[in-house]
């Protein structure tokens, strides 16, 4: 079965083409690298890895609730629109909403093997162009990964939603190399990176937890490139420049909170969206959920030293100021922590069981 036969509401059109014009930049100076940038690309090139074997794919997904995610994670959960559903109608919301949000996922990650492609392209020194190239790969990997979760285990995909297709449209069609940076390894990535660290720490079913733990050890690796190239890039440029950059910055942060709405799931179980969103919109969760996916965004934005007024008062209206002070290098280090664990528990799974644990 194709993608095309999976999705619950199917796409306008099944190809989407950008018309974007930037500069190729080519390089004829092979010995000019950065020392932190050429390390990150050693690592990148030591942590690849094939989803086809590295993931266990043999592992199922419940019917009732595929992840094994907590229902507090859910915005209706404990309402009384929740409690009029039975328990069929439960199970099918939370299968419909865990592959929306797979989905989500899915269509982010082509949007950065695109951008990576594009980085490769623009960015003028030699090792930017190295690192990119590893991220390409990276991205590949993670479209493969997700696709094969929705085929297999979900049998259901949900089109790419508004907001986000709004925001890599901007960031494709962006001319400077640096927009490709922010808006994608910045806010995309960083963004990504918290929802995939709560499925990763919440969901009780090994498969889910497997391939975002892994997921998120590649796009660690992202962030990190993204806050190494433009932290040395934004001090140089002029008080115009950084302006246009901080405008782009909060309108892809307001953009990226939107992008969580999951009225398509409403709409395909048949529930009420205007009352579905007024209890969404009320909800204690829904605020905690979107304060925390900015958790990996802020710190970023600090260090790169994109910090006006602008971007200050944005991220208080987003309740998202408390994580200015993490430590964004710290909580990267701990992401590649946690996939090591997946490993090292695998092999031991692997021990118990008597079988040969796979590479």
């Amino acid at each position: 079965m194709t993608t095309q036969s999976r999705y619950r509401e199917p796409p306008r059109e099944m190809a989407w083409s950008l018309r974007a014009s930037q500069q190729t930049a080519f390089r004829w100076e092979y010995d000019d690298g950065r020392a932190e940038l050429l390390a990150l690309y050693d690592k990148g090139k030591r942590q690849q890895w094939n989803a086809q074997e590295r993931i266990d794919w043999s592992r199922d997904l419940d019917p009732d609730n595929p992840m094994q995610l907590p229902d507090e994670t859910i915005s209706l959960n404990g309402s009384d629109l929740w409690n009029r559903l039975s328990p069929k109608q439960v199970a099918q919301f939370r299968r419909h909403s865990q592959a929306w949000q797979i989905s989500q996922f899915l269509h982010g990650e082509q949007g950065a093997l695109i951008c990576a492609a594009k980085i490769v392209q623009q960015v003028e020194k030699i090792d930017a162009k190295f690192y990119a190239a590893t991220q390409v790969i990276d991205e590949a990997r993670h479209v493969e990964a997700y696709a094969r979760l929705l085929h297999e285990k979900f049998d259901m995909v949900f089109p790419v939603n508004g907001p986000l297709q709004a925001l890599l449209q901007d960031v494709i069609e962006r001319k400077e190399w640096d927009f490709t940076y922010l808006g994608m390894q910045v806010v995309i990535e960083g963004l990504a990176l918290a929802s995939f660290q709560s499925i990763r720490d919440k969901a009780q079913n090994p498969l889910a937890a497997q391939v975002n733990a892994y997921v998120m050890q590649d796009e660690a690796r992202h962030v990190a490139f993204g806050r190494l190239a433009l932290r040395d890039y934004y001090p140089a440029l002029t008080e115009a420049e950084r302006d246009r950059r901080e405008e782009f910055l909060v309108e892809a942060c307001y953009l990226m909170r939107d992008r969580m709405d999951p009225s398509d799931v409403w709409a395909s179980v048949g529930l009420d969206v205007k009352e579905c969103r007024a209890v969404h919109e009320a909800a204690l969760a829904t605020h905690k959920f979107r304060s925390r996916l900015f958790s990996r965004i802020v710190p970023t934005v600090r260090d790169i030293g994109l910090w006006g007024p602008r971007v200050r008062n944005a991220f208080e209206d987003l309740g998202a100021m408390k994580f200015a002070d993490r430590d964004s290098a710290a909580m990267l280090e701990e992401d590649n922590r946690v996939a090591e664990e997946f490993d090292a528990r695998r092999f031991v799974d692997a021990a118990i069981e008597g079988a040969a644990p796979r590479p």
